[in-house]
This record gives structure tokens, C-alpha cells and sequence, in this order.
């Protein structure tokens, strides 16, 4: 069976010797070595934090005791702390179908959001109504509701299939995440950018859990504005910042309302007035995080290396590999596919919804198998084409079949909840 085909189409051919054969032909395959992967872990929970590539460690230090230690203050212009944003957005631009000079990486996806509604609101006096997917992550949402409460203006929460009859005359954005936090599915980005377009309102999209994981094309799908996470497919550190995208076309227009000294045309003038900087950066706000900001370097030059049709062809067959599995040896454990079936819908993770989710997840962690919960029912893994091989997926299926085969999971210190699940 080659990569190109369907794994998950006969699940009676996939044995472990298949998965290793697959793993050795894999055009990807030293990727893995640039990750570090702890010994006795499968690591499949990359769309929530992505692995620390074996370079981190030593840029931090590089940053920390020479740029900070030994060259102090220097370091703004000489290590080009100062052009951090924009220089890692041209790196990033890409990856998601933008240009340079579109794509700045700053602040936190919710701060993003935030300044991004603001000015599609401003672009479209008069319009009251912002779109968005009910189901989506939260956060987008609680955003969206705090402009609207300032603004005056009305949140639609609506969910996928009513996404395009929800436009209509009065709404001013659709804020729509491309690939669904916990089911995986994909939502069509031509085509409802397409339909807001039509109606005169603005596409937003969210693309915390497709850039690094699949291609996409902002400036193909003529796409208004974008927001990302650095930390998941990118792998760019826990709470590394975010980024955003806004296409030359709307740089003169657009406006953020966090205005603060990085965005002036002229920081160092130290001037009384706000006048913004004439391109992206813009849409900067204060002093950056520089150590964190800096690591983002490392995750987006091993992305720049792979070729993104060969990770998302890896993507398919992993997640289609995974699907055959647990439903082959997991059968009758009451377990029921909440990601989409057809591939060209699906993301790169795979959810099964389970009643006994939580407990089920945390006895797999405790056996080196890492994926996480998302409530109220949701088993979720992620398979991050670069570090995780086919080995793995059949060594997870085993791990999970063996707690649920022998009801590990029913022991009752699974069922307290942790802080983060």
C-alpha cells in the first residue's frame, strides 16, 4: 500500500510491519529527528501544543545569555529583536497563502481578534451582525461578544451547515475558524469567504488548527483578515504569540484600536499624537515578548523545510490509518467517530466522542499515549506529520485497546479532573 492510497480503506491489510515499512519510505521521515520526543511517549496532541524541536533549547540560551546577557540593549538593532514581528510573519506568509509584508506574529490570538473585528467594523458602518460558528472555540466567540457589547452591535451564533444562509444584507464579518477545534472538520474557505463577499460583509478566519497542518491560501480565497495560534502545528512554543494577516488591499484602510507606541509611524519620535504606521505593523501594540517571540523562528523554519502537499498527504493517511484501527480493535467499546469521515473535511486530528471520555484519556496519558478531552465528550489526537509516524498510530490503537479491554480506565482517580484536560 503506498502513501497515496487509503489506509483506512481495509483495515485487515494494516499490521504493525505495514506501519514500519510505511515509516521508512516516508519523505518526511527526518523531520522526526529534529523534535524532541520523550522515550515510552506517543505524542499525539500536537494541535494543542506542538513537540519542542531539538533547537529550541539553544536559541533560548543564545537569546537569553549573549543578545540579552552580553549585548544588553544592543540587541534591538543588532540581533533584530526590534523587526521580530515582521520578519517572522514573511517567514510565516508562506505558509498560509499571504505575501510579505501582510502577516505580522504578535499579541495573543484573542487580542488579534479583537483589534481585527474592531476595524471590520469600522469598514462597514451601518451593519450590525458578526457570524460566527456556535460550536467554535470559545474564545472567538466571548471576543466577539465584548466588540459587539462596545460597539452596539449583534453576535449570530450559528452552526455549520447555516453558516451561508446566516449572511444576509446587515451583517458586517463572518468569523469563521477553518478547521473545527474539537471535531476536526473543515469549513470551506472559498466558498463562504465567496458568500460574505457577495452580501458585503468581511471574511475573518481563525487558522489556529490549519497553518502548519494543511495548505492554505488566504490571498487565493481573497480572504479579508486571519488570525493564528504559533504554538500548535507550528511549534512554536507554549504561549507563543500569535499572528495576523491583513492583505495590502485593506493596509490603508483597516484601523486597530490598540494603538499603542509599536504601531506608530514613528516610535521613536516619542510623539504626543497616534499617527499609524503606513503597512502592517500597524497592527503592533506594545513592547514584544522578545525570548518567546524569538523561538517562533525555530518551528517556522522546519515548517519553511517540508513540503506542505507531502504533510498533508501524511496527514490523511495517519488519520486514516488511526480511524481503521480503533474502529477494528476498539469495537464495541462504545465508541463513535465525531470527526468527518471523508478525508477533504477533516483536519489533521481525529476525535471520537466516548460518555467515559475524560477517564478513558487520562488512562491513556498515564501510559505514555497523549492525546486530551474536550468536553463534554470528546476524545481528541493529533497527528503532526512531522514527528509522529505510522508506528505510532498502531501503538496507540494498541494502548487503547488495552485499557479498554481490561477497564483501566474504570479506576476511580481517572475520574477527578484536572485543571487543564
Amino acid at each position: 500500500m503506498r502513501h497515496d492510497e487509503k489506509a483506512g480503506a481495509n483495515p485487515a491489510a494494516i499490521t504493525r510491519d505495514w506501519c514500519v515499512e510505511q515509516d521508512q519510505t516516508d519523505p518526511l521521515a527526518d523531520f522526526r529527528d529534529a523534535f524532541l520526543i520523550p522515550d515510552g511517549v506517543i505524542y499525539l496532541d500536537g494541535n494543542s501544543l506542538g513537540a519542542m524541536a531539538n533547537a529550541a533549547p539553544g536559541h533560548a540560551a543564545r537569546v537569553v545569555e549573549r543578545e540579552w546577557g552580553a549585548d544588553l540593549i544592543r540587541s534591538w538593532n543588532n540581533a533584530g529583536w526590534f523587526d521580530l514581528p515582521t520578519s517572522l510573519g514573511d517567514t510565516l506568509a508562506p505558509l498560509i497563502g499571504a505575501d510579505a509584508g501582510e502577516v505580522v506574529v504578535t499579541d495573543s490570538v484573542s487580542v488579534n481578534l479583537f483589534k481585527l473585528l474592531w476595524a471590520a467594523a469600522d469598514m462597514r458602518p451601518g451593519r450590525r451582525k458578526i457570524i460566527l460558528e456556535g460550536s467554535n472555540f470559545p474564545t472567538d466567540n466571548y471576543v466577539a461578544q465584548g466588540v459587539a457589547a462596545a460597539r452596539g452591535l449583534e453576535v449570530v451564533l450559528v452552526e455549520r451547515d447555516a453558516i451561508a444562509d446566516a449572511i444576509d444584507a446587515d451583517t458586517l464579518a463572518i468569523c469563521i475558524t477553518h478547521v473545527h477545534y474539537k471535531t476536526g472538520h473543515i469549513n470551506d474557505m472559498a466558498a463562504l469567504t465567496a458568500r460574505a463577499h457577495a452580501a458585503g460583509a468581511l471574511a475573518i478566519w481563525d487558522l489556529c488548527h490549519s497553518a502548519g497542518a494543511l495548505p492554505v491560501d488566504l490571498n487565493g480565497c481573497d480572504v479579508d483578515f486571519a488570525v493564528g495560534c504559533t504554538y500548535k502545528y507550528l511549534n512554536g512554543g507554549p504561549g507563543s504569540p500569535a499572528f495576523l494577516f491583513v492583505p495590502r488591499r485593506h493596509i490603508a484602510t483597516a484601523r486597530q484600536p490598540i494603538t499603542g507606541w509599536w504601531g506608530h509611524n514613528a516610535p521613536f519620535a516619542f510623539d504626543k499624537g497616534y499617527t499609524p504606521a503606513p503597512d502592517i505593523r500597524q497592527f503592533l501594540t506594545g513592547t514584544q515578548p522578545i525570548v518567546s517571540l524569538s523561538l517562533v523562528g525555530v518551528g517556522l523554519d522546519l515548517m519553511r523545510a517540508a513540503d506542505m502537499a507531502r504533510v498533508r498527504a501524511k496527514s490523511i493517511a495517519l488519520t486514516e490509518t488511526f480511524i481503521a484501527l480503533v474502529e477494528q480493535r476498539c469495537a464495541g467499546h462504545g465508541f463513535t467517530l465525531a470527526s468527518p469521515r471523508n478525508v477533504d473535511e477533516r483536519g489533521s486530528q481525529v476525535s471520537f466522542a466516548h460518555a467515559d471520555g475524560y477517564a478513558i484519556m487520562r488512562a491513556l496519558i498515564d501510559r505514555g499515549v497523549i492525546g486530551d478531552f474536550r468536553a463534554p465528550d470528546i476524545v481528541r489526537f493529533g497527528f503532526t506529520p512531522l514527528y509522529v509516524r505510522f508506528a505510532d498510530v498502531w501503538d496507540a490503537v494498541d494502548v487503547l485497546a488495552e485499557v479498554m479491554d481490561s477497564g483501566a480506565w474504570r479506576d476511580a482517580r481517572y475520574a477527578e479532573r484536572e485543571a487543564v484536560t
